[in-house]
């Protein structure tokens, strides 16, 4: 089981399990092939074993965070073979108050980068930014693995997390994840594949989800099995995303809807 397992975590990425009876498919073939050539024909595959007979992993975690730090904010993406998570950086520098985005971003996300920061602009005051030099700096947002196309608006919550982590000095907790569309006055609009999304984020150890209110009818079609072992934070509005999305703020109450399923 350990063996399936970690094929499944390193060698494949897809909506269905074609690539997943390849690569078993392509280890049966190997094993078959010593026993032809006379070594012993009990194998057992484990996730330590796994890479004798397919290589490499093709797919690494290891680059997720597990140290909340500041301007740094988890989010989650759909793409054609299933979901992904999704790091988001901030950073600036000084400059003359431009807006810098890097990894390949699509035109809406670029906008949904410009929604965010003009959103917590206007209300700066209300989260106690200061942001009165930053005319005299650039923002930098970037998503790593630059060589990979994104695009879509459901990366506005997760955006806007990181730039209100870089405004204000706190660190955005690493044990949760988000997704969600965010208009300039502040509201949080539903996003699509939910259930792409959700199984990303528990694959990779996440077990809290940020995610629009009007989403909850989504999980419906979600593995109860998964479902059981997340905590669901409704939201419809960017002030209830920073109160849960903050280290500081973790224990803090706030209006969004918490639920654990099972």
């Amino acid at each position: 089981l350990t063996g399936i397992r970690a094929i499944v975590r390193n060698y494949t990425r897809e909506a269905g399990v074609r690539k997943l009876e390849q690569k078993i498919a392509g280890v049966c073939r190997k094993i078959a092939r010593n026993v032809a050539a006379g070594k012993k024909a009990k194998v057992t595959i484990t996730n330590h074993t796994v890479a004798t007979y397919l290589g490499p992993p093709v797919y690494q975690d290891d680059d997720m965070p597990t140290i909340p730090r500041v301007g740094i904010a988890l989010g989650l993406a759909w793409t054609p073979v299933g979901g992904e998570t999704l790091i988001i950086e901030s950073t600036w520098m000084p400059g003359k108050g431009n807006l810098i985005v890097t990894g390949q971003l699509g035109d809406v996300m670029k906008e949904s980068a410009r929604i965010a920061l003009s959103y917590l602009r206007a209300n700066a005051e209300l989260y106690g930014f200061d942001l009165a030099k930053l005319g005299d700096r650039d923002l930098h947002i970037h998503i790593p693995e630059g060589a990979t196309p994104k695009d879509g608006p459901s990366a506005g919550v997760t955006l806007t997390t990181s730039l209100a982590s870089l405004f204000s000095g706190k660190k955005v907790r690493v044990d949760i994840c988000m997704t969600g569309e965010v208009t300039l006055t502040g509201n949080v609009l539903p996003v699509g594949g939910i259930r792409e999304k959700i199984v990303a984020a528990r694959r990779y150890g996440i077990n809290n989800i940020i995610m629009p209110e009007a989403n909850e009818k989504d999980l419906y079609f979600v593995p109860d099995h998964i479902k059981k072992q997340l905590k669901f934070h409704f939201v419809k509005t960017v002030d209830e995303v920073l109160k849960i999305a903050f280290a500081d703020d973790a224990k803090h109450k706030t209006r969004a809807r918490v639920k654990r399923l099972g």
